[in-house]
């Protein structure tokens, strides 16, 4: 039987010399990992021997193994109309139900299969966790938490975004001539530690629906300087649910509480809502739809409403997004702070060897303001592009290590906002 653990393969009953020889190199095949050479070798004489228990039972492995799931469902069938007691054939019925996403019925089928009474012990009690697990996902799946931490230190050459130009001539001052720049609006550069944590629950409602809420803290600090330190505490709250199809649609409010330079900035509260269509192999196409409202503590013209959609695909080892919106200032002095942007970004996790992987990402951006800024006399433009490079080393089953370096440009046709940056970093993180 080739449930998960694995169990020995019993033939149904004795076959004829030729009859046998095919059913046993089909099962040689399987067990050596190649259901899919197994089922196309059985596959052609599914007519002549619709009534083979063996020939079905082996089919019925190789088809459940290899993805064909209908076919293995109507191959153990044919099992146990023949031999209604062969309790390995229903084992195999249930796991098949329960691969094709039908809980229940493979509920039954197993309940059916550990009231066998010649059934062995060590396998009825195997077989009783598998039947507690179904219970669970019929309830919902019950209540998880997860989380982790993530502490980090290195060296940044540009910690406020700013130009490394000393001058720059302001186009509403222009007759004066170039104006000398001040500390605060030029490169600096400063070693930096970083932390993040973060936790999660969700809880079942029931088999289709949950909960769920988040916390995430973020916090960097720079030697010597606190003027651009940065504080960020995340909450979010929303419930999800999944459809027939297996697809999920969930959506949730979040707010958010933001400290520069030691001292409150931002606060922020919306509502995302989102689409999430599976794929084949673990893969995912999400769609979504945001929307925000800032409020600056010491700059109300920045007050403003975002909106946002977004497209993304994600693979087990990488990830692609393309998102867009539109940031309104909400008092019409501010407009020229209102702005278009459209986001991109590739992410990629891939292992390398055993407890090791490279992580990579590429992202760019794209800004456009709405009216022509009082001080510049136009409207400003830019073009970002995000590099990052770095690998994740398990250290246990929980810890990683995670050196990092990174580079990002600002191209502006406003000289203050032209800026490159790049840092390098070595953090710990730990998972649960």
């Amino acid at each position: 039987m080739m449930l998960a653990g694995g169990c020995a393969v019993m033939l149904a009953s004795p076959a004829a010399a030729e009859v046998d020889a095919v059913v046993r190199q089909a099962l040689e095949l399987h067990s050596a990992g190649r259901a899919g050479q197994a089922y196309a070798l059985l596959e052609p004489q599914q007519d002549v021997r619709a009534a083979d228990p063996d020939y079905n039972y082996i089919l019925g492995l190789s088809a459940a193994d290899s993805g064909r799931l209908a076919e293995a469902i109507l191959a153990f069938q044919r099992v146990l109309a023949l031999q209604p007691d062969h309790s390995q054939a229903r084992a195999e019925l249930a796991r098949a139900y329960a691969m094709a996403g039908d809980i229940d019925t493979a509920r039954e089928q197993f309940d059916t299969v550990v009231n066998d009474p010649s059934l062995p012990d060590p396998v009825r009690q195997r077989f009783d966790r598998i039947v507690r697990d179904y219970d669970r996902q019929i309830a919902g799946g019950g209540t998880s938490i997860s989380g982790f931490a993530d502490i980090a230190g290195g060296y940044d050459s540009n910690i406020n975004g700013a130009t490394d130009d000393d001058t720059i001539v302001i186009p509403l001052f222009a007759a004066f001539g170039p104006g000398a720049l001040g500390p605060g609006a030029r490169e600096q550069d400063k070693g930096f530690y970083e932390a993040q944590a973060g936790i999660s629950g969700v809880s079942a409602v029931s088999r289709q629906t949950r909960i769920f809420v988040s916390f995430l803290g973020t916090g960097r600090d720079h030697i010597d300087s606190g003027a651009f330190d940065q504080l960020a505490i995340t909450g979010t709250a929303g419930i999800g649910h999944t459809l027939a199809n297996r697809d999920v649609v969930s959506f949730s409010v979040q707010a958010q509480q933001f400290w520069f330079g030691q001292r409150s900035f931002r606060k922020s509260v919306g509502a995302v809502g989102q689409y999430t269509k599976r794929l084949a192999n673990g893969e995912a196409l999400s769609f979504s739809g945001e929307y925000f409202r800032l409020n600056f503590d010491r700059d109300p013209l920045r007050d403003a409403d975002r909106y946002g959609v977004g497209l993304a695909y994600s693979a087990r080892t990488s990830i692609i997004s393309l998102s867009g919106g539109h940031e309104e200032t909400r008092r019409n002095a501010g407009d020229h702070l209102s702005f278009d942007y459209l986001r991109a970004n590739i992410g990629v996790e891939q292992p390398v060897a055993r407890g090791l992987a490279l992580v990579a990402g590429v992202g760019g951006q794209i800004r456009r303001h709405d009216a022509s800024d009082p001080l510049f006399l136009a409207r400003r433009k830019d073009e970002q592009i995000d590099l990052a490079a770095g690998l994740k080393v398990r250290l246990t089953d929980n810890l990683y290590a995670r050196p990092r370096v990174t580079y990002t440009r600002n191209w502006s046709n406003f000289a203050l906002y032209d800026y490159q940056r790049a840092t390098v970093s070595f953090g710990l993180r730990y998972e649960f």
